[in-house]
């Protein structure tokens, strides 16, 4: 099987053989860039990029530029890497498009997780039916059952449901929601995600309990252990 090809960007040697190290030891195929330019570069001139860790301060171009550019073109996953903390600055990488948030610093395994993870969220095929902690989704049949009794769930609930599922453990802003479940035909407050959230979580009744507030953000779907 071919290894998966990532791109590591950061103005950091050091910073970059340390992700490379960890990276290389689960088989991927890693590419080096020390600024956006030549990220840009490589990524345009390679074209078989299957993931991008994309740091934020850096010269000539920086991670938020070279997020947008890319995403003009391509949905290949981006995890971004900050100094920051700035609520403002994930809010901002969320709405670019950004696939996972990372503050340095941050523990080498933790990181190549989250690349799993969202290469795992990617490459998945689209199945009919998905299954997580007792939550039974029939995509074919628009059916759910919780503990295997069937709950009465409206178009959208089911399609926003079906967005929790599929990004479990994913941060998701209330826009980044909208933009998916509504496909961007919705021109209101984005506020109507905290309604329809209200009303599927006393639906799943216990289970309503998986949909996590992140307060400032929006949701994150996550399974109790």
């Amino acid at each position: 099987m071919e290894k998966l090809k990532i791109l590591v960007v950061d103005d950091e040697s050091r910073m970059r053989k340390l992700v490379k190290d960890f990276l290389v030891r689960k088989n991927y195929d890693v590419i080096e860039a020390e600024n956006g330019e030549q990220a840009i570069d490589l990524f345009f001139s390679k074209k078989d990029i299957d993931l991008i860790i994309l740091d934020v301060m850096m010269p000539k171009l920086d991670g938020w530029q070279v997020c947008r550019e890319i995403r003009q073109y391509s949905k290949v996953p981006i995890i971004m890497l900050t100094a920051k903390s700035d609520e403002k600055d994930e809010l901002l990488g969320f709405d670019l498009g950004v696939d996972e948030y990372i503050s340095k610093p941050f523990s080498p395994k933790i990181l190549v997780a989250r690349v799993e993870a969202v290469l795992r969220r990617s490459t998945v095929t689209e199945e009919d039916s998905m299954e997580v902690g007792g939550i039974l989704l029939d995509k074919s049949a628009h059916q759910v059952k919780i503990d295997g009794q069937e709950i009465d769930l409206s178009f959208k609930e089911f399609e926003l449901l079906t967005y929790f599922v599929t990004n479990q453990g994913v941060a998701l802003s209330r826009e980044k929601i909208l933009n998916n479940v509504w496909n961007y035909d919705y021109f209101g407050d984005a506020r109507t995600i905290d309604t329809h959230v209200k009303k599927l979580r006393s639906k799943m009744g216990p289970k309503g309990d998986f949909i996590k507030t992140i307060w400032g953000l929006g949701y994150k779907f996550e399974v109790d252990a």
